[in-house]
């Protein structure tokens, strides 16, 4: 009946049509030309003809979240994120963060990047969900669809690219944020800059604890971020930026075992990066080098009700320089070319409680090259628009691999547009399923996959509604699956997939008060796909009045396949927070998840929190 009545509401409000204004700046945006921000992707994201969205700095500022996967989790419409709770998102057994775009996901299918650059774990191919903290990103730019055309392995069917912060204008500023709630959790973050024209210096940090929901699921996360730029001329920037966190994630095991798991995993990484970029009326573009390195140190609990007597360790890496330039050779056409070297891998050993032995896993790595090049070209004055590109690379372990994508733009109003797009997307396999364990395989080829997608967007009202419709059509082909050979288990290339579907948004700013937002996606699969609901609903309402703000929401997700069995869940959330009058801002906020105190486990075994309230402070200066 709880979830009925959600359901219910939530039907109401999505009637009217909702969110914020496409044309505030900062409001989560369906990207368009008239609203396009410098981005540090390798190509402008406007000239893609794939499903394109931005969530602006205000957004992220105004979410209470710590990490960025729930807020972007609500905001996409076909985007969903595995969670075991407050104790974050770990890396190892019982781990969750996995995202999946259009029931694309799991082992590295969508890329998450850092100013354009690749984020995993060289080892075992997973992205680094603890990492991605709200407090050093000013936004981020989501691809639904297959990105391999730009940033090749890994964005197979989608891409995040969190772009970090810099100082904003000139003098010094910064923030500083204190909170704490349910299950003893409790989150700070502080971040300040200073810029004087040439010069821009940022830096952030936060920490954040907690107990976590069940008995052996405490967890503890530090972060710290720092970049350094200087604008050369008015044509040329250069700066470098790194990254440093921090984890240790304890882990009970699923809920019922007769005697806890006493697992923990430890997990360090850094990511530092150097560029150069160029900005010139025909022409934009630039060369960056970048390094990211992590270890991890895990305790596997209990084998046979017994602590095993070693550790598991590993270390990874990967390195690259990637180099693109975008020109504009006449009027209405975009040229876009780059270059990518990536070298990537790892090694991993178990090593003895006492010190007295170390048994080596696997210590490989894997080179990758590439070139590509992407032309848009305008035609009848920007009513449509074509676009084609092709990319070409080479890997050490699998030799080359072609990934075409086309599409065009059609305008035929001016407050309406129709997009064509398709996309081919591929992942390498990661060197846990070429060379770890039993089922390994150096012999494996990329999985890969073929996108088709129409998007329909009509504005109303002088954009104060916003409505937008896409279809897409999957056919996923060498899917590395696990089979019996031989009497043994290996890795091959066998796996197929289709899959099939809906998106719908819409958005209405009704006043500069209230805004309403609401999205749906209707996914349906040929194979049986963990954590890839066949239905979620989004919607929320906001209420701004002076100084005062309000939001409620719900997400329901139903149909959705775990190990063992299907979850059907509806989530009221809310928040509220005022901000005094002072020459220096304070603001106090509260927010509270879960309301209705439904129960529900998305990684099976680990029951969700129920009614869970979080309250703080930020103080701006």
């Amino acid at each position: 009946m709880k979830g009925i009545l959600i359901l219910s509401a939530l039907a109401c409000v999505s009637g009217h049509a909702m969110a914020k204004d496409a044309s505030e700046p900062d409001s989560v945006r369906v990207l368009d030309e008239v609203v396009v921000a410098e981005s540090s992707a390798k190509a402008p994201v406007a000239l893609l003809p794939l499903d394109v969205r931005i969530i602006g700095q205000d957004e992220i500022d105004d979410s209470p979240e710590s990490n960025l996967l729930p807020l972007l989790q609500n905001r996409i419409p076909g985007m969903f994120v595995t969670e075991r709770g407050l104790a974050g998102y770990g890396v190892s057994g019982g781990a969750a963060g996995s995202v999946n775009i259009r029931g694309v996901g799991g082992g590295n299918k969508v890329l998450f990047l850092i100013d354009g650059q690749p984020q995993w774990a060289g080892v075992f191919g997973h992205s680094l969900p603890d990492t991605y903290v709200t407090n050093d990103v000013s936004r981020v730019e989501v691809v639904s669809g297959p990105s391999s055309l730009l940033y090749g392995s890994g964005a197979m069917g989608g891409s995040v690219n969190l772009i970090t912060r810099e100082a904003d204008g000139k003098g010094f500023h910064g923030s500083l944020r204190a909170s704490g709630g349910s299950y003893g959790t409790q989150r700070y973050n502080a971040r300040a800059g200073y810029g004087d024209g040439r010069w821009n210096a940022f830096m952030a940090a936060s920490y954040e604890s907690t107990r976590g929901n069940r008995k052996g699921m405490d967890y503890w996360l530090s972060n710290q971020f720092a970049s350094l730029s200087y604008k050369i001329s008015d044509h040329w920037k250069t700066g470098a930026n790194i990254t440093l966190t921090e984890t240790k994630a304890d882990n009970p095991g699923p809920a019922g075992m007769s005697q806890p798991l006493g697992m923990w995993t430890k997990m360090f990484r850094t990511t530092a990066s150097v560029f150069v970029k160029n900005h010139y009326a025909i022409s934009s573009g630039g060369i960056q080098a970048y390094y990211n390195w992590g270890k991890h140190k895990i305790d596997d609990g209990l084998s046979n009700g017994r602590p095993r007597d070693y550790l598991f360790n590993s270390k990874d890496y990967n390195i690259g320089v990637t180099a693109y330039q975008t020109v504009r050779p006449w009027s209405g056409n975009d040229l876009s070319a780059g270059f990518d070297f990536k070298h990537w891998g790892g090694e991993a050993w178990n090593e003895s409680k006492d010190g007295s032995g170390r048994k080596e896993i696997v210590d490989r790595h894997v080179n990758e090259i590439a070139g590509y090049a992407m032309m848009q070209q305008s035609l009848w004055r920007g009513r449509i628009s074509l676009n084609a590109g092709v990319r070409l690379e080479h890997s050490s372990q699998f030799g080359n691999q072609w990934i075409p994508q086309a599409g065009f733009i059609v305008r035929p109003t001016a407050p309406s547009r129709i997009k064509f797009s398709y996309g081919k997307g591929f992942r390498s396999p990661n060197i846990r399923e070429l060379y770890m364990y039993g089922p390994r395989n150096p012999e494996l080829n990329p999985e890969s996959m073929e996108n088709y997608e129409v998007e329909m967007r009509q504005w109303f009202c002088g954009g104060k509604v916003n409505i937008g419709l896409a279809l897409f059509y999957i056919n996923g082909d060498d899917m590395i699956q696990t089979v019996i050979s031989g009497g043994s288990p290996q890795n091959v290339n066998t796996g197929k997939f289709i899959n099939k579907g809906f998106e719908v948004d819409a958005t209405y700013r009704i006043d500069e008060n209230w805004s309403l937002t609401a999205n749906y996606a209707y996914l349906h699969t040929s194979a049986r796909i963990l954590a890839a609901p066949r239905n979620k609903l989004f919607g929320e309402v906001s209420y701004t009045p002076g100084r005062w703000q309000f939001s409620v929401d719900v997400m329901s997700v139903w149909d959705m396949l775990t190990e063992q069995s299907s979850e059907n869940y509806a989530l009221l959330n809310a928040r509220v927070a005022y901000t005094f009058p002072f020459s220096k801002p304070l603001t106090l906020f509260a927010k509270g998840e879960n309301l209705t105190a439904t129960e529900y486990q998305i990684n099976y075994g680990f029951p969700m929190p129920r009614a869970t309230v979080m309250a703080g402070a930020e103080w701006r200066f």
